[in-house]
């Protein structure tokens, strides 16, 4: 498990490429989807907003955050299930369900 910030991105990023390539498509802002730094594309976690305890199952296709104390970065969808965006920010705890191979 992991603890951190997790941030969102959302609109002004919509039809760009994401870091994890063309088998992943375009990055689209509703999709549960999400950027880390280190784990592999194709990755998918249980992210918990420490605050209220709601999840969300997301797929990691993009790199980042850079910012510092910050572990995620959700699709602005995946970080509407378990905050507002006007959060901005969220304390999470971040589970790797299953790992591509």
């Amino acid at each position: 498990m992991e603890y951190g910030i997790a941030t969102w991105y959302g609109d002004a990023l919509a039809g760009n490429n994401v870091a994890c390539g063309e088998a992943y498509g375009k990055f689209t802002p509703s999709e549960m989807t999400a950027a880390h730094k280190t784990l592999p594309c194709g990755t998918l976690v249980r992210v918990t907003n420490l605050w209220n305890m709601k999840t969300v199952e997301v797929t990691i296709t993009d790199r980042g955050p850079y910012g510092e104390g910050r572990v995620i970065d959700l699709s602005s969808g995946s970080f509407e299930v378990i905050s507002p965006l006007g959060a901005g920010v969220l304390d999470v705890e971040v589970e790797v369900i299953n790992r591509p191979e």
